[in-house]
């Protein structure tokens, strides 16, 4: 038996890859029943990055469709950066300071994963049980924050300007998730998750969710927890980013379940917005109107429900979604999906994966905050967003 040298495997494997990238969709398509089945999965894996090296191609990263392989690299591992945390959620990249941040909503603080050289450091505490974040086309980092009340930005003066806090006059439920448009506005989406216990402050006693059992100010700084939920409905909203005008783009009769994660295709021709787990699809005008409702997909795979939180668009125009299997042992993680709404590849962790955002100086490292911990995997992609 000849040997091989990592070296020459090293560079097959490569060449294979660079082979199915370049591979037209069609060719691709007809070889689909070459696709091999997963392997098991490992559930006493170690994904640190001084663990035991695992043998590429990384066997939690599963191609579905041969399009996928065009989208992975082979000899690349998962890793966990990080973990400590209680709900990790809202990864966002900063290009200039080539870090990530994120948030733990019950814990109430951001976290940073500095590039240079992978610290961690606590970034801001406390937050307000902040959950999204994104950086917009100016480089300004754009918070949703549960206990304010308020989509937040912070500027490059160090100060910090509520962007969207009411509709109408009346004050927002809590936003959860945020996306940057390339017209200088964001939009955003508004459940009342922050009107909890674990991830803010209960509406006050007397209010519809709080009969008087529960102590709404109990640990919370001066001005927080005594409110009363404003907006019935949970809806989706947009931001002029220079004036501050709020236009609701979505009402709740038209979302089955609260709106959750949203992000725009390349052309910004489409909306995408994660409702009840799933994903809506919505055509965008000129005037950015929304039409044309689709379900993008159901999220079964294998006749198991991966519902899905926070989602990203690569440059391809291909959706990235973490995805929650509950107890199904190798389905949580993240789903990726064409525009058609094909599932192309899986990628495999042992944790519930909330949410996800590409960065690294190329931005071509997909970041994921899984419940208590950071991962992290190189693609053969680049995210579409700015952050």
């Amino acid at each position: 038996m000849t040997a091989i040298s990592r070296r020459v495997l090293i560079g097959r494997i490569g060449a294979v890859v660079g082979a199915a990238a370049l591979t037209p969709r069609s060719a691709t398509a007809q070889g689909a029943q070459a696709v091999p089945p997963a392997p098991p999965f490992d559930t006493h894996r170690d994904y640190r990055p001084n663990a035991e090296p695992v043998s590429y191609p990384d066997p939690d990263i599963i191609t579905v469709d041969p399009a996928f392989n065009g989208l992975r690299v082979n000899n690349t591992a998962i890793h966990r950066l990080w973990t400590g945390g209680m709900w990790s959620e809202g990864p966002a990249w900063c290009s200039q300071g080539k870090y990530l941040v994120w948030s733990d909503v019950p814990m109430g603080v951001q976290r940073r994963w500095i590039d240079d050289d992978g610290r961690v450091t606590v970034f801001r505490n406390p937050s307000n049980n902040s959950n999204g974040n994104t950086f917009d086309f100016q480089g300004r980092q754009v918070t949703c924050e549960h206990t304010g009340r308020r989509i937040a930005r912070y500027e490059h003066d160090g100060s910090i300007t509520a962007i969207a806090e009411t509709y109408m006059g009346q004050r927002l439920n809590s936003p959860n998730d945020v996306a940057p448009h390339r017209d200088g506005s964001y939009w955003f989406t508004d459940p009342p998750a922050g009107f909890t216990l674990y991830e803010g402050a209960p509406e006050v006693a007397g209010a519809p969710s709080n009969d008087g059992r529960y102590n709404s100010r109990a640990g919370q700084p001066i001005g927080v927890g005594g409110a009363k939920r404003d907006i019935a409905m949970a809806n989706v909203y947009r931001v002029d980013g220079q004036s501050g005008r709020v236009d609701m783009m979505m009402s709740a009769a038209n979302l089955p379940g609260n709106p959750n994660g949203i992000a725009f295709a390349p052309d910004y021709k489409k909306v995408y917005i994660v409702t009840n787990g799933v994903v809506h699809s919505f055509d965008l005008g000129a005037d950015n109107k929304p039409s044309n409702q689709k379900e993008f997909s159901n999220f079964m795979v294998d006749g198991v429900q991966c519902r899905t939180d926070g989602i990203r668009v690569d440059v391809n125009g291909n959706l990235w979604c973490g995805a929650n299997a509950g107890r199904n042992l190798g389905y949580s993680g993240v789903t990726v999906w064409s525009p058609e709404g094909r599932l192309l590849g899986r990628i495999r962790l042992p944790e519930t994966c909330a949410n996800l955002a590409f960065g690294g100086p190329k931005r071509n490292r997909l970041f994921m905050t899984a419940a208590q911990s950071l991962y992290a995997v190189y693609v053969n992609t680049q995210g579409a967003s700015p952050g």
